[in-house]
């Protein structure tokens, strides 16, 4: 497929990535700026994915592409506006953006102790996080949450502010860019 081509689709599956996986966040929460850039570096390699919602579920399908005309799909667990609890340490959390592999730096992976360090190729959670000290932004595997059933309402400030609750499940909130 030629350059021009290959930007232009790839542009187009951006925005539709965005739209369909909550990008009515506005940009607060850095989706927008970051699936800008990403779509800039699936062009030359370096990332090979995008995001969809399945017709059928609420939770993210990453579709990778893992070289010419190789495709592998990957379904998320959780999805966005989901409340979940971290299974070895006392936090918890509403779901604001989902990476389908990890994302972060390498520093702050090998910052993990190695015993516990999970592998990199599995969907990674921002969360809008608390515990009974404080509020925060936390940057969780998939294999270390689980869905939180409490019912109780999560105190995070960001929470009210980009999500509305129902039945226990937060829904982004409708943002119109200025």
């Amino acid at each position: 497929m030629e350059t021009a081509a290959l930007a232009a689709r790839t542009d187009r599956l951006w925005m539709e990535t965005a739209a369909l996986a909550g990008a009515q966040l506005a940009g607060s929460l850095r989706f927008r700026a970051e699936t800008a850039a990403l779509a800039g570096a699936q062009l030359a390699g370096s990332l090979r994915f995008r995001a969809e919602t399945a017709p059928t579920s609420r939770c993210p399908i990453f579709v990778v592409w893992e070289g010419r005309g190789a495709v592998q799909d990957r379904n998320a667990k959780f999805s966005i506006g989901d409340v979940v609890h971290h299974r070895l340490y006392p936090f918890r959390g509403v779901i604001f953006d989902v990476d389908p592999e990890f994302a972060n730096s390498e520093e702050w992976w090998l910052s993990i102790p190695e015993a516990i360090r999970p592998i990199k190729e599995q969907p990674y959670y921002h969360l809008l996080a608390e515990n009974e000290e404080a509020t925060y932004e936390a940057y969780v595997s998939e294999q270390n949450l689980l869905s939180d059933e409490s019912g109780v309402p999560c105190r995070h400030p960001l929470v009210n502010e980009y999500f509305e609750s129902r039945d226990g499940h937060y829904v982004p909130l409708s943002h119109t860019a200025n």
